[in-house]
């Protein structure tokens, strides 16, 4: 690409950046984390891309799930394990009902960096900088803990590194079976106080399992029973450390930012002159567009033309947030616009961010029947215009936490208090992301017939 290289978003102007006090400290941070070795690889990405082309032309549909933002002090296995167990079990209730491959992408080894409204937040009288992620300070409200860190970077890219490799091994090693990962849905399902509405589907699903075996296809024999594919993603925010993690292919001579398999740009940085899409331009991964009530038509046109000039299918997904009450009426013409544009983009909807609300008692939360709602109106949309609601986005976790209320279990406001440990947004659990799952399938299924 003319004129283009990694560090050419330096020339531009950028917004939700730190400001680094030290910088002979950054530069040497940089310096390491360039001459690391990347965390995913480039036959990945275009792998990846490549299988979003097959859910931009309707062949497939997009899984994309995981944490608001990753923690430092809450990193361990099992909270890796949980957070892998509940997207397989959501692709195993998608799949059966789309009859369709079901592309799972988490939120995971890399969402450590947070966009903020603002740049300081006072609390009792005292103003310090906001906390922006792990990636860059501190939660805890003291002026030596907000300070941007730029060793945070390195801890970060460590993390992450760790958290691939036990993906991986979950991914292959036989955690990732066909035949358990429908056991676990089995017993959700028992225990829900729900459980009659799923108890169809699960059954068939379980038919259809007997069914193979009685054929002979069997895990021994079939790898894709046995085994899976997980690639990951974040939000493409802090640019000191995704340029230090591009890398040019040796095959293609393609630039490749290898911090993740998909990045995804905010309503805060997609200005199509400034630096975050400078930099994405030029890198080759699949790229997430998040489009919000503020979304114009022009703007977003430009904004594909920029970031996907040779209209690959796959290159870009969409990522529409709304909100509950406003997606029948703000999506339409954007949908519209981008079919008559001939842009082969993958449609997905984000139901979290656009109904926050605050609850009685001050904790900031979400309804889990404002999600379905926005959720039925994304699919409602697309049928309407002929086009194809290719995926969903959601912020959850594999943890038993109370952070959205509402569900078959029903967590109120008052039991918002008993676990609610998110660092940012509040997160869909391990259960309610399940009987979202069984809520939408036959959405889906009705979508794709």
């Amino acid at each position: 690409m003319e004129h283009w290289s990694p560090k050419s978003w330096r020339t531009k102007p950028i917004a939700q950046q730190p400001v680094y006090t030290n910088q002979s400290s950054l530069e040497l941070t940089e310096t390491q984390l360039g001459q690391l070795p990347p965390l995913v690889f480039a036959g990945e990405i275009r792998s990846l891309t490549q299988s979003l082309g097959e859910v931009a032309q309707g062949k497939a549909f997009l899984l994309q799930g995981g944490d608001c933002a990753e923690s430092f002090l809450e990193f361990n296995a099992n909270k890796i394990r949980n957070t892998f167990q509940v997207l397989l079990q959501m692709a195993v209730v998608l799949t059966f009902a789309g009859s369709c491959p079901v592309v799972k992408i988490g939120r995971i080894a890399g969402q450590f960096a947070k966009p903020r409204s603002a740049g300081t937040e006072i609390i009792n009288g005292i103003e310090l900088p906001s906390y922006r992620g792990d990636i860059i300070n501190d939660i805890e409200f003291t002026a030596a803990a907000r300070e941007p860190d730029p060793q945070r970077m390195i801890a970060a890219y460590h993390q992450s590194a760790s958290t691939l490799n036990l993906l991986r091994a979950f991914a292959t090693g036989g955690y990732a079976d066909l035949h358990q990962v429908h056991r676990w849905n089995q017993g959700f399902v028992e225990k829900s106080p729900q459980g009659e509405k799923y108890q169809h589907l699960a059954d068939q699903i379980t038919q259809t399992l007997a069914f193979m075996e009685a054929c002979g296809i069997n895990a021994q024999n079939t790898p894709q029973l046995h085994e899976t594919s997980l690639y990951t993603s974040h939000e493409a925010l802090l640019l000191n450390y995704e340029e230090a993690l591009t890398r040019q292919d040796s095959l293609t001579g393609q630039w490749y930012d290898c911090s993740a398999h998909m990045l995804w740009i905010g309503d805060r940085t997609r200005q199509t002159d400034h630096a975050h899409v400078e930099f994405l331009k030029g890198v080759h991964n699949p790229v997430g567009i998040k489009i919000g009530p503020s979304t114009q038509i022009d703007s977003l046109l430009t904004l594909l033309d920029t970031l996907n000039p040779k209209r690959i299918p796959g290159r870009i997904t969409l990522i529409a947030r709304m909100g509950a009450n406003a997606i029948k009426e703000l999506l339409p013409p954007l949908v519209r616009a981008v079919k008559s544009s001939g842009h082969p983009v993958v449609w997905s909807s984000d139901p979290m961010h656009g109904n926050i609300i605050k609850a009685s008692n001050g904790y900031k939360t979400r309804s889990v029947d404002a999600i379905l709602t926005e959720m039925k109106g994304f699919f409602e949309v697309h049928q309407a215009e002929g086009t194809y609601a290719g995926g969903v986005h959601f912020e959850m976790t594999g943890d038993n936490v109370t952070e959205c209320i509402g569900g078959a279990f029903q967590i109120t406001e008052e039991g918002l208090a008993d676990r609610y440990h998110t660092h940012c947004d509040p997160r869909l659990n391990a259960d309610q992301s399940l009987e979202l799952a069984f809520l939408i399938a036959d959405t889906l299924k009705h979508a794709r017939g």
